[in-house]
């Protein structure tokens, strides 16, 4: 029997597709994730996948949050810091990809 391949082909959208806040945190959370307690963590994916450092950059500059994690290759942005910034962090990500670069956004969800 001939083996077949497959090829997967990725073509991303300009999108948010993750937006979450985590308030308060169990501790076991920061723990594993080898962050700083803070009051929040904000969790985000991006496509393109190079966006994330964009997100990043306006993140911080939005907000006094800390970048936990940040990788451009699979769009993942993770920050942390008092509930108030990180809600003001992802919040000013989602309008800036949406208002300047014409990115879906997505939902703020919270836990």
């Amino acid at each position: 029997m001939e083996k077949q391949r497959v090829i997967q082909e990725y073509v991303p959208g300009k999108q948010v597709t993750l937006s979450h806040i985590i308030a308060n945190p169990d501790p076991i959370l920061y723990e594993r994730l080898g962050l700083e307690e803070a009051g929040a963590i904000g969790i985000m994916t991006l496509t393109p996948t190079e966006t994330a450092i964009i997100a990043a950059d306006i993140a911080t500059k939005a907000a006094v949050v800390g970048i936990g994690y940040l990788d451009r290759f699979t769009g993942s942005l993770v920050v942390s810091g008092e509930v108030s910034a990180v809600e003001m962090a992802v919040i000013a990500v989602n309008e800036f990809l949406s208002g300047k670069l014409d990115f879906t956004p997505a939902s703020i969800t919270r836990s």
